[in-house]
């Protein structure tokens, strides 16, 4: 069977860590790319799932509270420096060591 070149362009950084692995796994970077080829073309498509990342429950609550403060500014405390932040947490915690 007759083959052909493909150049593709990656991350330095990603074709290492691809290069470590298919090594480990006793393939070279040729046969790897071979075997995902392969593989999708009896797929007949991706074979594995591609979807966006999604957000967990932690970071979907974190950014609604963000819209929500977003909408309704006078309802949260605005500060004009982190100074300002420190200070008012240092207040707190004094608060606390009573």
């Amino acid at each position: 069977m007759a083959t052909t070149n493909i150049n593709i362009r990656v991350d330095s950084e990603l074709k290492k860590a691809a290069e470590d692995l298919f090594d480990d796994l006793g393939l070279t970077m040729s046969a790897a790319i071979n075997l995902f080829l392969k593989a999708a073309v009896n797929y007949d498509g991706i074979p594995f799932e591609i979807k966006r990342n999604v957000p967990n429950e932690t970071t979907k609550a974190a950014l609604s509270e963000y819209e929500e403060m977003k909408k309704n500014k006078s309802r949260y405390m605005r500060y004009d420096s982190f100074d300002e932040v420190l200070s008012e947490v240092a207040e707190d915690v004094s608060d606390y060591n009573v």
